[in-house]
């Protein structure tokens, strides 16, 4: 009598066929009824929650003059000027479905919801991309339906902004590298034709990918700069250097492919070199406050502050006695700050001056020369907190308030839920990708036949968590921390998550 090894396929009525039938049937459900979760979720936050910002009207804007006039612009002063003011990829988009639909709202948010539902099939796959051989059906699966259920980036379905369409770009973009990352750099050749390496076109599509989602987003080139690094560390070995830079060249020209009409653009209708956008979101002739941004720099962690400062710019009146105790270091400093903000509430145009400007840049320098280390690591750090741990109500129908915990309580009982929900809900998310990178690490340790394509998968994965803390380094740097600047990390953060399924088919093996 023989016994079969345990890891020959389970055999049924003397095939491993119908099990494998099986297989494939299961997997379709799961992601039929996934997908349609997911969509209905999507669909249902459309019909209920539909929402507006001033960001919304500007791409709306855009789009529009784009179709009716044929040019990129905004309306200033009775008249249309071409500008730079925002990358173009989701005014095309917009502008797109205005030709197709003509001007409905509701197509716009229809189009989002089935976008943001495939950007689920797309994080199952990033998901199985990072997961050993064994472990990849499972993970797709779970990975799905919970992609298909999170609330944060299905928000932004209902809402026109940016977040949708880069997420699906980003997220597609992160699968190619992913899976370009599987093949062993021992395996690779730069040699075109029958043998033409699979690695290669997927760095390619990847960095091409990476470049439309750069006239989504403009921070998005941040993704090519880590890929390609992390690229040329994965094969200098085996290819040597020269053939390792290479391959990064290459992987940039494909991200300039997208990007090239909005440069050549810029060149001849601005004449001046403009590859993404400017830093600061300016309108010809308008001044930039540096000077007031770099003194928030020094102190604004909580995005409450935002509205009270830099939305207020242009906008409405400041208060110095709502700024927090840590925008002073003193009672001269708050002195100061005081003339300075009465100087602003004076002009008519609720415009920083120059002058006003220069006096919160010295204010700004004399706070960082005191204390270094809160201008350059605490405030960032928390900043960093705010923006990935502030609940993601800002589009639903409630304060978002969650403190002081009785009095809302007895304000809205569904408030303190929805809004303790969320919370919570973000620390899980975060907690359990932590968990789900350190059960990868350790399956990746394993050794025998395995060993090379574990350690494959853990290149995938560096490159993915070396992303995520890049851009939220990145964005900690940015005027308005807003939580919305992460959301387009969650497929990332959903596929940590997934990960954790890894340990479970070993562990009913050792049972």
């Amino acid at each position: 009598m023989t016994i079969e090894p345990a890891t020959q396929p389970h055999r049924r009525e003397g095939s491993i066929i119908p099990a494998r039938r099986e297989s494939v049937t299961a997997l379709c459900v799961h992601t039929f009824l996934a997908v349609l979760a997911g969509l209905a979720l999507r669909l249902a936050l459309v019909h209920w929650f539909p929402a507006m910002t001033d960001d919304s009207a500007t791409y709306l804007q855009l789009a529009a003059n784009w179709v009716d006039h044929h040019v990129y612009g905004l309306w200033q002063n009775g008249q249309l000027i071409p500008t730079d003011l925002r990358t173009p990829g989701y005014p095309a988009f917009l502008a797109g479905l205005t030709l197709v639909f003509r001007r409905s709202m509701q197509a716009i948010l229809l189009s989002q919801a089935v976008l943001d539902a495939l950007t689920c099939i797309l994080t199952a796959t990033l998901a199985a991309a990072l997961a050993p051989a064994g472990s990849r059906r499972r993970i797709w699966i779970i990975a799905l339906w919970l992609a298909a259920t999170c609330p944060f980036l299905a928000n932004y379905s209902a809402v026109v902004l940016t977040e949708v369409v880069v997420a699906f770009l980003a997220t597609a973009a992160l699968a190619c590298y992913a899976l370009g990352l599987r093949q062993g750099p021992e395996r690779l050749s730069l040699h075109i034709g029958s043998q033409w390496n699979k690695s290669i076109v997927f760095f390619l599509l990847g960095a091409f990918l990476t470049g439309a989602a750069s006239l989504v987003r403009p921070e998005m080139p941040l993704l090519l700069g880590i890929a390609a690094l992390v690229y040329g560390i994965r094969v200098w070995r085996a290819l040597g250097v020269q053939k390792a830079i290479l391959i990064a060249v290459a992987m940039i020209a494909a991200f300039l492919v997208p990007l090239a009409p909005w440069a050549a653009r810029n060149a001849i209708s601005l004449r001046k070199l403009q590859l993404l956008a400017p830093r600061y979101a300016t309108l010809p002739g308008e001044y930039a406050p540096v000077g007031f941004y770099a003194w928030t720099g020094t102190w604004l962690e909580r995005y409450r502050d935002v509205f009270s400062t830099v939305w207020a710019i242009g906008e409405d009146r400041m208060d110095v006695n709502a700024l927090p105790a840590s925008a002073f270091d003193s009672p001269e400093e708050k002195a100061r700050v005081t003339e300075l903000i009465a100087q602003y509430n004076e002009n008519p145009e609720l415009d920083i001056s120059d002058e006003v400007d220069r006096q919160y840049a010295e204010i700004a320098r004399e706070r960082t020369e005191r204390h270094p280390f809160r201008t350059y690591i605490r405030v960032p750090f928390e900043r960093a907190l705010t923006i990935w741990f502030t609940p993601r109500t800002e589009l639903l129908p409630i304060d978002g308030k969650f403190w002081p915990l009785r009095e809302q309580w007895e304000d809205s009982h569904a408030d303190v839920i929805v809004t303790g929900g969320f919370a919570a809900l973000g620390y899980a998310y975060v907690a359990l990708a932590i968990g789900g990178i350190g059960l990868a690490c350790r399956s990746g340790r394993e050794s025998g036949a395995t060993a090379a394509l574990s350690r494959a998968n853990l290149w995938g994965i560096f490159l993915l968590l070396a992303y995520i803390l890049v851009r939220t380094a990145f964005l900690t740097s940015v005027e308005a921390p807003e939580p919305r600047y992460v959301v387009t990390c969650y497929p990332g953060i959903i596929a940590f998550v997934a990960l954790l399924a890894i340990g479970r088919k070993k562990h009913k093996e050792a049972i």
